[in-house]
């Protein structure tokens, strides 16, 4: 087949209907919200974000999928606005805490997905509009033209690299059959063929965490593997027990990963 005339929207669809995991429920992120937001503020993420953003002082901002505030957060001091919208309750409220904490004020959250209708919820237009670590749909070409359509100057979008965040050694010790989520080039390859020509640049994580013993690292990585049967829980216990090594501190994998992430940006025409 011709390369122009791939479906990568169909091809998006595809690899998202494999993933087991129910990453459209709010109930997930429910559950997920604490340790989300603690490892999200952890890595050098956000910081590399922002450098390719380069926000301006005069933007107003729409974060889509904004989580406990990843990037409103720090965004915040940097630009006028910010809505940051969530189908998490749980996330916003972690968010609202922050808020409070710190004395940020010009941060608006909004309990809204990316399936709701947001006109209904006031979302109205921004300067900006970002998603990072948020494409969450099953129509991704819907996604990007609902996402664009808000912002009047610019659009930012991040999305996985190569396996991500994931470490398929670990769902592999499970006996699952490790599935990479949607890569970035298929965003690419779908923004080009919607007549987008979108800069793009990388995010680098090299992650090593120590872990106070099996427990913690067993905490830690469960959320690579939902709704896990007792079989898998032992397999997973056995794993850790026999590949952690002691650190200064406590205890690691025997291995380094580098995480990226793909940052995708276009102006409006």
């Amino acid at each position: 087949m011709s390369i122009p005339y791939i479906d990568w929207n169909g091809l998006w669809r595809e690899v998202h209907a494999a993933k087991r995991v129910p990453m459209r429920d709010p109930k997930y992120w429910d559950k997920r919200a604490v340790e989300f937001a603690r490892h999200a503020s952890s890595s050098g993420y956000v910081g590399q974000f922002l450098e390719i953003m380069k926000p301006e002082p005069n933007w107003s901002v729409l974060d889509v999928g904004c989580a406990a505030g990843t990037l409103s957060v720090p965004l915040a001091p940097l630009v006028r606005s910010i809505t940051a919208m969530d189908s998490s309750p749980a996330m916003l409220g972690l968010l609202d805490e922050r808020c409070r904490k710190e004395g940020i004020g010009n941060i608006r959250p909004v309990k809204c997905g990316w399936e709701d209708d947001w006109d209904a919820f006031g979302i109205g237009d921004h300067d900006v509009a970002i998603a990072s670590r948020s494409l969450i749909v099953d129509d991704l070409r819907g996604g990007i033209l609902k996402l664009q359509s808000r912002a009047r100057k610019r659009v930012y979008l991040s999305t996985l690299v190569d396996d991500g965040p994931h470490d398929r050694k670990i769902v592999e010790a499970v006996g699952r059959t490790f599935r990479s989520g949607p890569d970035y080039i298929i965003v690419y390859n779908l923004l080009r063929q919607m007549g987008v020509y979108a800069n793009v640049a990388f995010t680098i994580n090299r992650e090593e965490k120590i872990f106070s013993g099996i427990k913690e690292a067993e905490k830690a990585v469960r959320w690579m593997l939902h709704a896990m049967t007792p079989e898998e829980e032992t397999r997973l216990r056995n794993h850790l027990a026999g590949c952690l090594i002691r650190c200064d501190g406590g205890w690691k994998l025997p291995y380094r990963r580098e995480v990226r992430w793909a940052v995708l940006w276009w102006d409006k025409q």
